[in-house]
């Protein structure tokens, strides 16, 4: 094809564009799917509620006791958060 490069980088060339023909023609699908997309009355929104945590006493392991420098310091640092 290119009488400049080998062949190995014709490949490769080949290769890149299907790739990058690939996604644009994906990508134009994705798009339009959501442009066109309507959903029925009455259809799945999500989640209806979200599941609870669990409580500190689930299990031992997912409880840490923090010294009052940590938690002096962990106060500090919630301070310094935006309130906006």
């Amino acid at each position: 094809m290119f009488p400049s490069i080998s062949l190995a980088q014709e490949i490769g060339l080949a290769v890149l564009f299907v790739a990058a023909l690939v996604w644009v023609l994906g990508l134009g699908h994705l798009l339009w799917d959501s442009r066109h997309h309507h959903t029925e009355p009455g259809g799945f929104d999500g989640l209806g509620v979200i599941p609870s945590q669990r409580s500190a006493a689930a299990h031992p392991m997912e409880c840490v006791e923090l010294t009052e420098a940590e938690k002096q310091a962990f106060a500090g640092l919630v301070r310094t958060f935006p309130l906006h």
